[in-house]
């Protein structure tokens, strides 16, 4: 069924959707859960044991103080980053706990969140367990959940089901790329107005319209903030900022000047995304925090250099985003930890490919062509962060994967829409690939990249 573009791009902080947001969404619900089960006040600890990738990258990722700050209350969306930080400050001062910001408990991060390195939970990689407990000792509650990629979390009851129907009736209820052009076709809609079509199933005309002009000024904002900010990047790899040096030459150049000028631009938009991300900024999943750059590039290429600044081209845009988004999300993975970074930059390229390629004029088929393109050419991609930050190689990924993108969506427009391999069949080779591959290069800084840096 279609995955809503309000799930797909998610307002969060960074510098992850899988082990920052997921986590903290996790431990929010697990608090709610408390008061509605009337267990909040007889709560005298808490522990939180995560497990796989979760585990192995978990510190560098922030996922310990995402975890802090879901039970303090906290939601991703609306995070007031000066509020969280003192919050974090009076927890490391006196080790005391405001649960959903009511009831005190004795909490210490360092001995009550339990990093399991050499444990994976059987159902996803990105596991995580809490666990309640009252004065005696007692278990008053105890979770097992899991944050399969883009934000998106489960619980282990969910995982263990089987997948219910979805209650909604969709107007257009697609499973596949071909569906849906089968749909476009019958129908004489594009992908973009099939999309809008199933959001107002959920949601009135204009509160989709106002969302999707949020998201598109949310995604705007952070890239403006990081072509502004100085400076060097938390975590220890001592990675400057570049962003703003490369947007200064780039006002300073003569115009016209330089042949890969609109490159270098977008290259600047892209790096920009990720260093908010990493630097724990607010930004938008598309589809993931790690690949959240390459769609608002790819956008602002289109604005700057195309089109000039269009609402109803940044909503076709992302309406038509989503819907390729959501057949990944549906037919593969958009977790790194579970398919490798061709999950997640690879995904945000096919994603942005297909949504160039529909604001340029593109026929479905052009636009189903343009996504097939930006995905073969991110097969195999391993997802392998130095020191578990989401800063070498993820920053300039996206950079690469908002080019190839723009590339895969002007090869497309070049033809007239038939090609040999067609995106269905891309996503499940997509998702094969990701399942054949090691483990180490699963977002566990257990080998390629993430180990080529000696340990003095």
């Amino acid at each position: 069924m279609p995955v809503s573009v309000f799930d797909l791009f998610k307002v969060g902080i960074g510098p992850s959707s899988s082990h920052t947001v997921g986590p903290m969404r996790i431990s929010l619900a697990f608090v709610r859960a408390l008061i509605t089960q009337r267990l909040l006040e007889a709560t005298a600890s808490i522990e939180v044991h995560l497990y796989g990738s979760l585990a192995l990258t978990g510190r560098g990722h922030a996922t310990d103080r995402a975890v802090v700050l879901g039970l303090m209350g906290f939601e991703p969306d609306t995070l007031d980053a000066k509020q969280a930080d003192l919050a974090q400050s009076q927890l490391a001062q006196t080790n005391n706990l405001l649960l959903a910001g009511q009831h005190a408990i004795s909490f210490s991060s360092v001995t009550q969140i339990v990093f399991h390195r050499d444990k994976t939970l059987p159902e996803h990689p990105n596991g995580m367990r809490l666990v309640a407990r009252d004065s005696s000792g007692n278990s008053t509650l105890d979770k097992t959940s899991f944050s399969v990629g883009g934000g998106f979390v489960v619980t282990a009851e969910q995982m263990a089901s089987p997948a219910m129907e979805d209650s909604l009736t969709w107007p257009y209820p697609y499973k596949s790329a071909r569906e849906l052009m089968d749909m476009c076709s019958a129908s004489g809609q594009t992908i973009a107005a099939v999309a809008l079509a199933n959001e107002e199933a959920m949601r009135t005309h204009a509160d989709v319209i106002a969302g999707l002009d949020k998201l598109h000024l949310t995604m705007r904002a952070c890239m403006n903030r990081g072509l502004t900010t100085e400076g060097v990047l938390p975590g220890g790899l001592d990675v400057r900022r570049r962003a703003q040096s490369m947007h200064s030459a780039l006002l300073a150049r003569v115009p016209g000047q330089g042949p890969l000028r609109e490159l270098d631009w977008v290259n600047a938009f892209a790096v920009a995304v990720n260093e908010e991300n990493a630097a724990g900024g607010q930004v938008v999943t598309a589809p993931t925090n790690g690949a959240a750059g390459v769609v608002p590039a790819v956008m602002r290429y289109h604005s700057q250099f195309c089109g000039g600044v269009n609402p109803e081209a940044h909503r076709t845009f992302l309406l038509t985003a989503a819907a390729v988004g959501s057949l990944y999300k549906e037919n593969a993975s958009i977790s790194g930890a579970e398919v490798g970074c061709q999950g997640e930059v690879g995904v945000a390229a096919s994603m942005a490919a297909a949504g160039l390629a529909a604001v340029l004029g593109g026929s479905v088929e052009q636009i189903e062509n343009a996504a097939e393109i930006a995905m073969e050419h991110h097969l195999g991609m391993t997802c392998d962060p130095v020191g578990g930050l989401v800063q070498i190689p993820c920053i300039e990924r996206n950079a690469m994967g908002a080019v190839k993108a723009i590339n895969a969506a002007h090869l497309a427009l070049a033809g007239d829409g038939r090609h040999v391999i067609s995106l269905d069949r891309v996503i499940e080779t997509m998702r094969q690939t990701g399942a054949d591959m090691s483990h180490k290069y699963k977002e566990t800084s257990l080998g390629g990249l993430a180990v080529s840096i000696v340990a003095c």
